[in-house]
């Protein structure tokens, strides 16, 4: 399998994929701690320095473009200084900003991270979750039906702030389908009646299990809550379990379990962003569902071990491939 999978890998070049959902700016606030406030019993962080990356929906694009992709990017910021940064990083990256459309109602979401010493001491967010007005609704679509028929894959990124609502889901799964698009699904399980019909869902194992309404998390109840997901919304599902790596249920029947090659874990931030990027490149790359997990789970397992949203490399993934 290693040679077809390095195969799959070198066309992953210029594969263009369409990524829609909730963008946001991660900010990340690095500094040392020494003391405690006399204020209050609070450490205090003397900054050294601040650093940006796109998070969310736009952390798929990163990692689509990181891969030697060609991202299309398609959801909503506010009109603020957050979204002019976001930008920036994205066009940086190379990744297409056209889709990214400004609703004056609401900030840019952004999430603060506050870091001392490697560690996390505290996370600030910006946003608000309503969803996106009719007219930028409408603007989205147009733009959907614009670039549809140049695009290879489609990502639908759902963080449940507000862009993917059910007429751009319906109308996204329809216009794919007349195309002959695969639609990849990272899920929120409050959305679950959206994404009938789609190619793949992707959910952690407890987004499974709150989607299935089976919550025990044993052997025998990953198998049902896979099968029942897939025979409810008629798509193949890929459940990622951390450390137990990813079970793969697909619409014929096979079900194909893939082991997590055992890592040091700094951290899970951004994981599933890196994992449905991946399948994306993998699928319009010609790899069939099983090859494109066994690459997703690849890079899920490099994704652990680097801090914060940082993305995995093409050469990365051919290593791991090596290592199989």
């Amino acid at each position: 399998m290693k040679q077809k999978l390095l195969k799959i890998l070198e066309q992953f070049k210029n594969k263009n994929i369409l990524v829609i959902g909730d963008i946001m700016l991660d900010k990340y606030i690095w500094g040392d701690v020494s003391r405690i406030s006399p204020e209050a019993p609070v450490q205090v962080v003397h900054v050294q320095k601040e650093t940006y990356a796109p998070g969310g929906a736009s952390n798929v694009a990163s990692n689509v473009a990181a891969l030697n992709g060609k991202s299309f990017m398609v959801g909503i910021a506010g009109n603020d200084e957050a979204k002019r940064t976001l930008l920036n990083e994205l066009k940086g990256m190379g990744i297409n900003t056209e889709g990214i459309f400004t609703d004056n109602d609401k900030p840019t979401t952004q999430k603060v991270r506050i870091v001392g010493k490697s560690q996390q001491l505290l996370r600030v967010d910006y946003e608000k979750k309503e969803h996106v007005h009719k007219d930028i609704e409408e603007s989205l679509m147009n733009f959907l039906k614009k670039i549809i028929a140049d695009i290879d894959v489609v990502v639908i990124s759902d963080y449940a702030k507000g862009v993917i609502t059910p007429a751009i889901c319906d109308f996204l799964v329809q216009i794919s389908k007349k195309h002959s698009k695969a639609v990849i699904v990272d899920p929120k399980p409050k959305h679950l009646n959206l994404y009938s019909n789609v190619t793949l869902i992707t959910p952690n194992n407890s987004e499974a299990g709150e989607m299935a309404d089976i919550e025990d998390g044993s052997e025998s109840a990953v198998l049902e809550t896979g099968n029942k997901l897939l025979k409810y919304l008629n798509t193949n599902v890929l459940i990622t379990r951390g450390e137990k790596g990813m079970s793969l249920f697909e619409m014929g029947g096979k079900i194909t379990h893939i082991p997590a090659k055992a890592r040091e874990v700094y951290s899970l931030i951004g994981a599933g962003d890196t994992v449905v990027a991946t399948l994306a490149l993998a699928l319009a790359s010609g790899a069939a569902l099983e090859e494109a997990a066994v690459l997703a789970n690849i890079a899920a397992g490099i994704k652990v071990g680097k801090i914060g949203t940082a993305s995995v490399s093409i050469e990365e993934l051919k290593k791991g491939i090596e290592e199989l």
